[in-house]
């Protein structure tokens, strides 16, 4: 990540999306990355979580939190990508995202958004009332 990224203020979804997008919407497996913030939800650093196959990526709220801790984060934001192109969240997404915004809870650190990165499309779990 470079200097600039690091000062950059994440707004919403779309700034996730126009992040990631360049990246991440040509992997042939699933990677899951987290984006710390600081209490002005201003980007501290991408962190890869776990990477997985062409459908799948293992992740435990235990591997994400430790990360965010360890950087001193006040928020996060997680995203993953979908090789097969649609955005769209499957039931295993959703039942992650509701575990690991619950999670954030205890822990005190706020669970912001879930984005899933298509093929030149997102979808945002929390536009979708998900969280």
């Amino acid at each position: 990540m470079n200097a600039l990224e690091k000062k950059l203020l994440i707004e919403n979804c779309k700034s996730v999306a126009d992040l990631l997008m360049p990246t991440m919407r040509y992997l042939e497996k699933e990677y899951f990355k987290a984006l710390i913030l600081d209490t002005k939800h201003k980007l501290l650093k991408v962190v890869d979580i776990a990477v997985g196959t062409l459908n799948g990526a293992l992740v435990h709220p235990r591997e994400l939190y430790r990360v965010a801790i360890r950087m001193g984060g006040a928020a996060l934001i997680v995203a993953h990508n979908h090789p097969s192109g649609d955005p769209a969240p499957s039931d295993d997404d959703i039942l992650l995202t509701k575990r690991l915004s619950e999670a954030g809870k205890i822990i005190g650190i706020d669970f912001l958004d879930h984005i899933i990165i298509g093929d030149g499309k997102y979808s945002s779990l929390k536009r979708l009332n998900i969280i």
